[in-house]
């Protein structure tokens, strides 16, 4: 019975977005002019920012971001509570092989150039492909790369929890800030300088930037903790 109830909210489900799809007629006139219209034009005119996803994901759509950022938080969150009980001591780490003296002294090397690019992806997020998420997860696979290295390498919990705190705090604090004059949530109210520099998109790079902070720190403390789970 269970089997047939899901089979028939399935189908239905299916049959209603299938219809709603088929509805909207792709390719019709009425879709070449609209929202991608606007975007595209103010991404230069008003923001000055490079890359459009950006300026999208962060300032149009910076509430569905939010969100985002949230689910992750709240996945890592869980899954670290799950472990808690089942962690080793501090110090004490699941070994998954034993590193020769070339994978210890390749990882000690490429660990500041990994870290460096992460960095260099979500800074330079409002100018070409990548951003905070990128950005973040490719930080969080360096600290990988050591705690696979070095049995002894060690995360400070506290210092992680205090940079997911501070950027989830500012990414807030920004977003209601552009509210001010009658604004919308992330709404940009900083001076947006020259497009394909820097310092231009106004608070675009700000946010990719602590959005990158935010997601390094939690997919590092995730890793710390499912590598210290006892067997």
């Amino acid at each position: 019975m269970k089997k047939f109830i899901v089979i028939i909210t399935l189908a239905t489900l299916g049959f209603y977005l299938g219809q709603t799809f088929y509805e909207l007629g792709f390719g019709d006139a009425r879709f070449e002019h609209g929202v991608k219209d606007i975007y595209l034009e103010k991404t230069v005119s008003e923001l000055h920012v490079a890359n459009t996803i950006t300026s999208i994901i962060v300032s149009f759509r910076g509430f569905d971001t939010l969100g985002e950022v949230t689910v992750l938080f709240l996945a890592a969150t869980a899954l670290g509570g799950i472990l808690y009980k089942r962690r080793h001591h501090v110090g004490d780490r699941s070994v998954l092989f034993s590193a020769s003296r070339i994978v210890r002294s390749g990882s000690k090397l490429l660990f500041p150039a990994v870290i460096l690019l992460g960095v260099y992806v979500f800074v330079h997020g409002h100018l070409s492909p990548g951003g905070g998420f990128q950005g973040g997860t490719i930080v969080a696979t360096g600290f990988l790369l050591m705690l696979l290295a070095y049995e002894n390498f060690k995360v400070s919990h506290h210092v992680l929890s205090y940079i997911e705190s501070f950027a989830g705090i500012f990414f807030v604090l920004f977003g209601l800030a552009g509210f001010y004059n009658g604004g919308t949530f992330l709404e940009n109210f900083m001076p947006v300088g020259t497009m394909n520099n820097l310092f231009s998109g106004g608070v675009i790079p700000i946010i990719y930037i602590l959005v990158g902070f935010k997601v390094a720190a939690e997919l590092t403390g995730l890793i710390y903790t499912v590598l210290h789970e006892k067997d």
